[in-house]
């Protein structure tokens, strides 16, 4: 495993449409490794999106602390919303920055695993807000494109309980 450096908000790929993933081999689950050490260990992050580590790919990671660990997503599909909660966002390609997005407050998803397979999961609260965030990287959006209002932090200002995706 390896750590990636994460591409930064103005760096254009950020905005680009990932494409699916068609391949599923050692190749990738490196990337999927690589993509949890680094949202682990170089950054205070719950998720992930290939294109963060300059992958345009339709994958992304989450772990959000509770009992369903680290999840990895392939070619997810979101086809049930339900609800809508504000909450506050930050992101590891906008450091400094946070702002309070509206998502909706329960999902279902459809996505493959590292090998392949298709699976269903219902989520709600800050794992459905993960998610949300994460898969709107694959289309290019950025959580700074749906907020509220952006705050930014002062220089030196780090909350360590304020997480990342």
């Amino acid at each position: 495993m390896a750590l990636r450096e994460i591409v930064v908000d103005g760096d254009p790929i950020l905005r680009k449409k990932s494409r699916p993933v068609e391949k599923f081999d050692e190749r990738l689950h490196i990337l999927l490794d690589d993509m949890a050490e680094t949202m682990y260990l170089d950054n205070r992050g719950i998720g992930i999106a290939a294109v963060q580590v300059g992958i345009l790919r339709r994958i992304f990671v989450v772990d959000i602390g509770d009992e369903h660990g680290k999840i990895e997503f392939i070619n997810p599909e979101i086809y049930e919303r339900e609800g809508a909660a504000l909450g506050m966002e930050g992101c590891l390609s906008c450091p400094g920055k946070s702002g309070y997005v509206e998502r909706p407050e329960k999902i279902r998803v459809r996505a493959q695993d590292r090998n392949g397979e298709w699976f269903d999961m219902e989520a709600d609260g800050l794992l459905a807000v993960c998610i949300c965030h994460e898969n709107d990287h694959l289309d290019g959006v950025l959580f700074i494109d749906k907020v509220v209002e952006v705050e930014e932090e002062e220089e030196g200002e780090n909350d360590p309980e304020e997480a990342e995706s």
